[in-house]
């Protein structure tokens, strides 16, 4: 059994989201462009006429399709769909104009864990943080803290703006206290992942807001989405491994409970109910000093994920 870390100490990416979240339609639209013309992306003034936006909202498309898992840069300057940009937008697809919660849940869990390079405001916030909440001057302050032990020396206005986007990501523009240009709300704020919850004074003396980690067991997070990012963060973080922790599964950075803010009774929980349906691809064998996880048989698909 490996005790794994799912980031390490990077790389990480500080920007190329332009200083934008990603905004509702820009997935869908990306992806039927990217079908349409691969080279879409290569050529800043043709996306701009094609796409019906600015050239820095072409550039942070660009980053968060790939970021997204939505589709992935080929070798020719161009971009081509994942298994999961296709599974999910193709007209056919899963849910081609993003109406299901369940891909909402899957877009974050491809941004929080799967991006590679990592997001480091992501991978901090998600899987580093050991607080249920934060405001922005603290969490500015433990970025610097962080990019420093990492080697790094971004200025204020980089790491600032990134954590800008990451909170837009999750808090709608009507109750976050957030400088950035974009105005409009972007999938994930329906998740309710980070919650406003109250305020308090800075170093400064100034107020500002609190935002909190809903942490409550989230019974919108299916056990089949549940299970795919299980299975999808073992293949990643411990390949080689026949057995997974409860405590890996639950705390290990980029984990399932780490990037869905579960509880261990939660994800016990769910492990357990998982266990007990034919056919499942994970099996719990709980134990008075850590329970541990198997596993075997085909991987779960999107299609079944969907299918529940």
């Amino acid at each position: 059994m490996l005790e794994v870390t799912r980031h390490g100490v990077g790389p990480f990416r500080f920007s190329g989201h332009e200083s934008f979240a990603c905004r509702y339609a820009w997935l869908p639209k990306a992806y039927r462009a990217i079908t349409y013309d691969p080279a879409m992306f290569s050529d800043d003034e043709r996306s701009m006429v094609e796409l019906g936006i600015g050239k820095n909202m072409v550039r942070s498309l660009r980053f968060w399709v790939d970021a997204m898992g939505v589709a992935s840069p080929a070798d020719d300057r161009g971009h081509r769909p994942t298994e999961f940009g296709d599974a999910v937008f193709a007209p056919n697809g899963l849910d081609p104009y993003l109406e299901d919660e369940r891909t909402l849940w899957l877009l974050h869990w491809n941004v929080s864990s799967r991006a590679n390079p990592a997001l480091f405001a992501w991978a901090h916030m998600l899987s580093e943080w050991s607080y249920p909440e934060f405001t922005r001057s603290e969490a500015l302050d433990s970025f610097r803290r962080r990019s420093v032990s990492l080697g790094n020396s971004h200025s204020d206005v980089t790491l600032g703006q990134h954590l800008d986007v990451f909170l837009h990501t999750y808090v709608g523009t009507q109750s976050a206290k957030v400088a950035i240009e974009d105005s409009l709300d972007g999938p994930l704020v329906g998740l309710k992942l980070i919650v406003p919850a109250g305020e308090r004074r800075n170093a400064s003396g100034r107020w500002e807001t609190v935002y909190a980690f809903r942490r409550e067991p989230k019974p919108d997070i299916t056990d089949a989405v549940f299970e795919f990012c299980v299975n999808d963060f073992w293949d990643s973080s411990a390949p080689g491994e026949a057995t997974l922790s409860l405590r890996a599964v639950t705390t290990a950075a980029g984990s399932p409970g780490q990037v869905f803010k579960l509880a261990e009774d939660d994800v016990r929980q769910r492990l357990e109910a998982i266990s007990r349906r034919p056919g499942s691809t994970l099996r719990y064998q709980p134990s008075a000093v850590q329970g541990m996880v198997f596993r075997g048989g085909d991987r779960l698909s999107l299609a079944k994920v969907y299918g529940d």
